[in-house]
């Protein structure tokens, strides 16, 4: 007769096998989001992404400290630290106060160029202002140890001119060889003609001092009318910006509205022609420029016409793939994919696209001190992904 309300003893016993061998399964199956690897197609062949760590939430810029750990803000305010094992610190104590508000918050990081013997970082944020945001840079000392936080915050940039409502905060740092610090500031969407507007920040790079002072040789010190941290304008929404390690020069990614994302290198005092000249339409499909070139101001390298949503960016020089060193890479929000270029001196020659049946928006790309590619996908639960060779 069957048993109605108690299993019977073979199936008790059938029973137990099953979550016995369950048990044992998920002993060698790699935690999801932590270790398991997922095979991508590439012309250096077969890539594993592997996930480092998840539970980020909307995770922005990274920044490598000496010892191979990692720094990773989070949109909403926060800064961690990250191990190579993918183990999260508690929220570091110390940071800005943010306005975490549409695209604003705690954005990129980048560590001084003397960090081994200074500990002092920067970190560049959206804050508020009465009733707007404005894009600000502070300075800060990492003390790191048991209970790591932020010491010594002090702001020592603010942008000057009208209010974000939340849109195009730019905000990537690049620091220079001299030490001088270069920054990314976005026109905040509602004020695109003011990047032509040298009286204010908007849509503008600005070159400023360590303690973020403008130094004497900026190309508009001295200038009636215009701003003295300004090196170049014309700029919708840049958010990846870096040196190259080969020339030198300062390159930039900037977002464009339907089409229209720009690669440039940047020259002192150069106008870049937003909102003036482009190749993309509004958003509404209406017309924006009057034209795609204008004497006076400078061409792109490269365009994207449907738009990508390029941010982060790094020139490769690793070893781990011999065959991509000297290509630039950026990620792609709109996209959800990460873009290789292939470059000869100041032209980019190819274009491979990767990563794109990950389906995930990256939002930073940097090259790590093992020479894999580290990757931040912009989502609630953003995770931070490592780009290596199979079996690497």
């Amino acid at each position: 007769m069957p048993c109605r309300h108690h299993p019977c003893r073979p199936h008790r016993r059938r029973v137990l096998a099953r979550c016995v061998a369950l048990a044992l399964l998920l002993l060698v199956i790699p935690a999801a989001g932590r270790s398991a690897e997922q095979p991508f197609p590439s012309s250096a062949g077969t890539l594993a992404v592997r996930t480092v760590a998840s539970g980020l939430e909307h995770p922005w810029g990274l920044a490598f400290l000496p010892d191979g750990r990692m720094l990773v803000t989070e949109r909403p305010g926060r800064l961690r630290i990250v191990t190579q094992q993918g183990e999260l610190s508690p929220p570091l104590p110390g940071v800005p106060d943010v306005w975490a508000s549409g695209q604003g918050g705690l954005l990129d990081i980048a560590l001084d160029r003397d960090f081994a013997h200074n500990a002092t970082l920067y970190v560049c944020f959206a804050e508020r202002d009465g009733r707007g945001g404005r894009t600000a840079l502070a300075r800060a000392r990492l003390i790191d140890g048991a209970a790591p936080k932020l010491d010594q915050l002090k702001v020592i940039f603010h942008q000057q001119g009208p209010l974000s409502s939340g849109l195009h905060y730019g905000c990537r740092i690049a620091q220079a060889p001299d030490g001088h610090l270069f920054l990314a500031l976005g026109d905040h969407f509602a004020f695109r003609d003011e990047a032509q507007n040298l009286g204010n920040h908007l849509g503008k790079l600005v070159r400023i001092t360590p303690d973020g002072a403008a130094p004497n040789d900026n190309p508009f010190v001295g200038r009636r009318g215009a701003m003295p941290e300004i090196w170049s304008y014309g700029h919708r929404n840049v958010q990846s910006l870096a040196f190259n390690p080969v020339s030198g020069a300062l390159w930039e990614i900037e977002h464009g509205p339907r089409g229209g994302d720009e690669v440039n290198i940047i020259g002192k005092g150069k106008n870049y022609g937003w909102p003036v000249i482009g190749f993309g339409v509004d958003y509404s499909g209406a017309k924006i420029h009057e034209a795609t070139a204008k004497p006076g101001m400078e061409q792109p390298i490269k365009v994207w016409v449907p738009s990508i949503a390029p941010s982060g960016m790094a020139f490769y020089q690793g070893t781990l793939f011999p065959e991509w060193r000297g290509s630039l890479f950026t990620g792609a929000l709109a996209a959800q994919l990460l873009v290789r270029l292939t470059l000869d001196g100041d032209r980019v020659t190819g274009e491979e696209r990767l990563l794109a049946s990950l389906g995930e928006r990256i939002r930073d790309v940097r090259e790590g001190p093992d020479g894999a590619l580290w990757l931040l996908t912009d989502a609630p639960n953003g995770r931070l992904l490592r780009v290596a060779p199979a079996g690497r």
